[in-house]
């Protein structure tokens, strides 16, 4: 079978191949008809526009790339949901790495998008290379670095203050009466966003006088299993038992919400827990979890929203803070 031809679609819809490229790349002068007839005639030969040829001739292109550290959990898949909704309906696609938290790795995947001569990228960064910060900021593309707020970014940036939603727990928890913290994570130097948050929990607890009686974290990705391994831990090591733990995100502590239940040990009565993300699987539990709903559509729906504010040509503010919500559950 051969590829399909642009000139097999124009011929097809009675137009020059000028008119029918022109058409294919959101309509751009051409007529509303004609714009219909050159899509209904791709769509009956099954063409397939040749991107790399496009990009190659200086063609606008219509490709967004997109790189997240994970999609282990429900966290960057929302994130993915919210710029997708925003871009598809504007006629962009996107192009998604997944870097893993290595920054080695984030650094091949932005070499290897930016050579599709994308039309704007968007990333949720590991930690940014030497190499990797030059070649964003010599792309002359948007680029929008999302999760975060409390940063100086390449270009724009959209997500909330990690620090402060670290804050809000501290706050909240000593706000209950609670006098002996504890923290538990995971990977915390590959996730430099949670080890943020650590920072504006400890900051918390100092301001408000608590006692942090432990600390443990693992150098592994954050998972229930890890959560739940790591609060039979702690619990098992402190000298002084916590009245309340702390965890880097729902995840971990969902994982310690199972312990509690495997060891017979009440929440919030013998030990109160907190988390971070607002993911549903922790408000479907029978002591639905207290933590931090962090907003994660309405961060890639703002992201999108500045990107296209870009193409535009409209004012678009360097950062937006998207906001956190505290979800006052059962748990703590």
């Amino acid at each position: 079978m051969k590829r399909v031809k642009l000139s097999q679609v124009a011929e097809l819809a009675g137009v020059s191949e000028i008119t029918a490229s022109r058409a294919l790349r959101n309509g751009a002068n051409v007529a509303p008809q004609t714009q219909k007839k050159v899509a209904e005639a791709a769509q009956q030969l099954g063409y397939l526009p040749n991107r790399i040829a496009g990009s190659l001739a200086g063609a606008t292109s219509n490709q967004i790339g997109v790189i997240v550290p994970s999609l282990t959990n429900n966290v960057f898949p929302q994130v993915l949901q919210g710029l997708e909704s925003r871009l598809t309906a504007a006629g962009y696609h996107t192009i998604l790495g997944v870097s893993d938290y290595l920054p080695e790795r984030e650094e091949v995947m932005i070499r290897t998008i930016l050579a599709w001569r994308p039309a704007a990228l968007v990333i949720g960064t590991a930690g940014l290379t030497g190499i990797s910060r030059k070649m964003l900021e010599q792309a002359d593309v948007p680029i929008v670095e999302i999760m975060d707020c409390d940063i100086e970014p390449i270009d724009m940036a959209a997500g909330i203050s990690q620090v402060q939603a670290g804050k809000a727990i501290g706050y909240y928890l000593t706000g209950r009466g609670y006098e002996r913290l504890a923290y538990i994570g995971h990977d915390l130097e590959a996730d430099r966003r949670a080890g943020k948050r650590r920072e504006g929990f400890l900051a918390a607890a100092r301001e408000t006088g608590a006692t942090i009686t432990a600390e443990l974290t693992a150098p592994a990705p954050s998972s229930v299993a890890l959560g739940r391994e790591l609060t039979a831990r702690l619990l098992a090591e402190a000298q002084d038992r916590p009245q309340a733990i702390c965890y880097s995100n729902d995840d971990m502590a969902v994982g310690g919400i199972f312990h509690c239940m495997a060891a017979g040990l009440d929440v919030p009565g013998d030990l109160a827990i907190c988390g971070f993300n607002g993911l549903d699987i922790g408000q479907q539990l029978p002591c639905p979890l207290t933590t931090i709903e962090s907003g994660r559509t309405g961060i890639g729906e703002q992201a999108a929203a500045m990107i296209l504010s870009r193409f535009h040509g409209t004012p678009t503010p360097t950062r937006l803070d998207t906001g956190f919500r505290l979800l006052r559950g059962a748990s703590a």
